[in-house]
């Protein structure tokens, strides 16, 4: 019989609720946009597509978790995220996908560029040639 472990069913739960959060597609998207830095809800808003409130509605759930910051700028919020390597580690998630597909023989198009331009927001110094 196997003892039980405390500290494997702590960490387990407190993953599954990163997990929770991420469940939403919104959700992933605004973590993707403050991973190349400090947003307000307007241009989330207009980046995602979406209403205003409902991206209010994810960045609270974002913030209630403590995957995103606030700070107010007079009437202005901005957002970022808490650990900013949070969204390396989605786009990493991404790459998992991909390889899933790919063994799958699927078309991986929509994939590779989402992976590309998220990359290239994060790191735009990866992306510089030696004549820029």
């Amino acid at each position: 019989m196997k003892l039980s472990m405390p500290f494997r069913d702590i960490a387990s739960k407190e993953l599954a609720k990163v997990f929770a959060v991420l469940s939403h597609p919104d959700r992933v998207r605004i973590i993707e946009e403050l991973g190349s830095g400090e947003k307000d809800v307007n241009s989330m808003q207009a980046v995602l597509g979406v209403s205003h409130s409902r991206t209010s509605q994810n960045l609270a759930v974002l913030r209630t978790n403590r995957i995103v910051i606030e700070r107010r700028d007079g009437r202005h919020v901005y957002y970022r995220l808490a650990q900013p390597e949070f969204a390396g580690w989605v786009l990493e998630g991404l790459r998992f996908i991909e390889r899933d597909l790919q063994a799958s023989g699927a078309r991986l198009t929509a994939f590779e560029e989402a992976r590309q331009t998220w990359s290239l927001e994060q790191n735009p110094e990866l992306f510089l040639t030696n004549g820029d």
